[in-house]
């Protein structure tokens, strides 16, 4: 077998594999469906998911796990409570990331529906952003 018989058969097989592909194409692209961790907690409650997270920012050690923490809290439609919002400050404090703990306050303010629950959660917070020695970009 010469060298372009070979790469004839391979090209001919390579196409009816193609046309075999195309025809099965729906039924690859209805199972690849992606399961992201937040499915696992659709029933948990508010309280649940502050407990967690309190938790979580409880034992975060570096600033790629409180990241990570934050992307995922975010993530979910709803705002964290303040006291979520309270332990990922103080980690991002533990880690001595000041531009995160600024951050987390411009994540919430994205968040919440209106300027006035931006103001709640601030005066809320108030007493840990003046304990921690953090600012805010409007200050």
């Amino acid at each position: 077998m010469s060298f372009l018989t070979g790469v004839f058969k391979t090209a001919a097989i390579g196409a009816s594999s193609r046309a075999a592909l195309r025809s099965s194409a729906p039924l690859a692209a209805a199972r690849q469906v992606r399961f992201y961790a937040a499915h696992s907690h659709e029933d948990e409650s508010f309280e649940a998911f502050n407990a967690r997270y309190v938790g979580f920012f409880d034992a975060v050690e570096d600033l790629f796990e409180l990241q990570r923490g934050l992307n995922n809290c975010f993530a979910y439609d709803l705002v964290p409570s303040p006291e979520v919002i309270e332990s990922a400050l103080r980690a991002s404090r533990r880690v001595n990331d000041y531009s995160t703990a600024v951050r987390v306050f411009e994540g919430i303010k994205q968040k919440v529906e209106n300027e006035g629950q931006y103001k709640q959660y601030v005066e809320a917070l108030k007493g840990v952003r003046e304990e921690l020695g953090e600012c805010l970009l409007e200050s």
